[in-house]
């Protein structure tokens, strides 16, 4: 059998770290490389074309400390084409459950290239190296099997129908994306923010409800912003939650508006983003009455619900998963007066708290948490514990702690806000993807996370350079031959060549979205426009604050 090596590029650049002062970022910028794996061709003599390219950056300078950068890549060399996908059977190692991966091992590409063969088509085998992630395997990942190399989608669409119908799982998929080769396009937006110079706050927002959903551009048009981004991920889809509510830690002017998943990445915006900083967070929340305790797993959320997982006793991982919804039986959960939407229905027990943690009323769960207090509700044995320990009349005392990963508390005051998501990108000025931990990706399970992870998409990505300054960045994605968007790998070594030392991946895909004076700048990859998100980051003048 005859293998094909795919020949892969790099866009090479010739910055030195670390120089980012005042006219050397603009020098810099101009020189940004985007790397793409060292990888993806069948043997391991495939050959590696290197190709330098440069960006042409613009530069708007929007406020004293408030820079923004626009850059475009335009590369008529990457040649990427439509072509047609073989999906490998798989298993998905969480719940035993029958799906399908793009990729699989040697044994599996041969035999499916025979079949393929025998049907009339003519493959070819793409070996997939493993990314420079910090907690994953090196070398060959896996292998993918592909038909033909097509200019349009609609031709590649015609092979598709002939390969389904001769019984294969198929996927027609543009090879811009892959991270094997160079991008054909790439729209770059870089916030560059100096915490010195602004005359403003930086701060999350969730719109005043964080129980809904808002534009980016809403959000920023309302408060009068600099600059606003997307923020961490959130519930899109009812049967996994209220949507708009976030899926991993949010902090809201001190306030906890919902837990960790785990121990994942989160930009703090200290002192009204005059302190920020990237590190690893968790959560533990604890009520009390009397000397009796029991652990609330949740902060605004639908019980029993967690989306990514990642806390003590969920089902069928206590593990951040990205995407995936785990059920937790025994389940205690807190809705402040940010909650602005009914509150869930079902069995269990509620309890509703006025603003000193004194029990005002218990019962059926349902109706709405009042501005000046807070309601408890429990399933399983937490609607036990409630019903033991929360009488009317009976004070609860709750304590909230935000510890980071060598166990130094984050303590929040009301010019302190944080934004999670994942994964870390850059740690103490390596780049350093830890992918598997925070659960964007499974080594065990090619099914999981390998789009998401491996193939380029829209990022929004957060970053923080030796002197302190906040560098908030978006890449358009989805659209082919025009801008195809950032693996993480690139994400990661794009960060690092801004000159950040800390940086993490923020949501991304139809979600990223950046905004100048209220004015959306990136062109977003959803087919009905800019999407709804759940929270935001923005920078407000000193006027605009809230």
């Amino acid at each position: 059998m005859s293998v094909t090596a795919e020949k892969t590029r790099r866009a090479t650049g010739r910055v030195r770290h670390g120089a980012w002062g005042g006219a050397a970022l603009g020098a810099a910028l101009a020189l940004v490389a985007l790397v793409p794996p060292a990888t993806a061709g069948a043997s391991s003599n495939a050959s590696q074309v290197s190709a330098p390219h440069r960006i042409a950056w613009t530069t708007q300078n929007v406020a004293p400390g408030v820079q923004v950068r626009t850059g475009v890549l335009d590369d008529a060399d990457a040649a990427g084409v439509w072509t047609v996908t073989v999906q490998a059977p798989a298993v998905n190692r969480l719940t035993g459950a029958a799906t399908w991966a793009p990729l699989g091992d040697r044994t599996w590409a041969d035999t499916t290239a025979a079949r393929l063969r025998d049907a009339g088509f003519e493959p070819r085998l793409e070996r997939v190296a493993w990314d420079d992630y910090s907690d994953t395997p090196h070398g060959t990942m896996g292998w993918q099997v592909r038909v033909g190399r097509f200019a349009t989608q609609a031709a590649a669409g015609t092979t598709n129908s002939g390969m389904t119908g001769a019984g294969f799982r198929t996927s027609v998929e543009w090879t811009g994306y892959d991270g094997r080769q160079a991008a054909d396009g790439e729209r770059i937006h870089v916030a560059v923010l100096d915490p010195s110079r602004l005359r403003g706050t930086i701060e999350v927002s969730d719109g005043g409800n964080a129980a809904d959903r808002e534009k980016t551009s809403t959000v920023a048009g309302r408060l009068g912003s600099l600059i606003g981004v997307n923020g961490g991920f959130f519930i899109t889809s009812d049967a996994d939650g209220v949507q708009g509510t976030m899926a991993g830690l949010s902090a809201v002017h001190g306030e906890l508006e919902s837990m960790a998943v785990g121990s994942r990445a989160a930009l703090i915006l200290g002192d009204g983003g005059r302190r920020p900083r990237i590190a690893d967070l968790s959560t533990t929340v604890t009520v009390r009455s009397g000397s009796a305790s029991y652990a609330v797993q949740g902060i605004n959320r639908v019980p029993g619900k967690l989306r990514n997982c990642g806390r003590p006793g969920a089902v069928p991982t206590e593990q951040p998963r990205h995407d995936t919804t785990c059920t937790l039986a025994d389940d205690l959960v807190k809705f402040t007066p940010a909650f602005r939407a009914a509150l869930p229905t079902g069995a269990g027990t509620q309890v509703v708290l006025d603003k000193r943690g004194v029990v005002v009323s218990a019962g059926a769960r349902g109706g709405s948490v009042p501005e000046d207090g807070s309601v408890l509700q429990g399933t399983g044995a937490a609607a036990d514990w409630l019903n033991g320990h929360a009488a009317t009349g009976r004070r609860l005392s709750l304590s909230e702690v935000v510890r980071d990963s060598s166990g130094r508390q984050v303590r929040l005051g009301p010019d302190d806000s944080i934004v999670s998501a994942a994964p870390t990108l850059v740690q103490n000025g390596r780049v350093h993807i830890d992918a598997a931990t925070e659960g964007t990706l499974d080594p065990r399970d090619l099914s999981f996370g390998f789009a998401w992870s491996n193939v380029r998409q829209p990022r929004t990505l957060a970053g923080i350079d030796r002197h302190g300054r906040l560098l908030l960045v978006t890449v358009d994605g989805r659209q082919p031959g025009v801008s195809e968007g950032f693996t993480l790998g690139e994400a990661a070594r794009f960060m690092r060549s801004l000159g950040a030392v800390q940086a993490l991946n923020l949501d991304g895909g139809g979600s990223s979205a950046m905004t100048v004076k209220g004015a959306l700048v990136n062109v977003t990859s959803d087919a009905t426009g800019e999407r709804a998100v759940g929270d935001t980051i923005q920078v407000l003048p000193e006027t605009g604050r809230h």
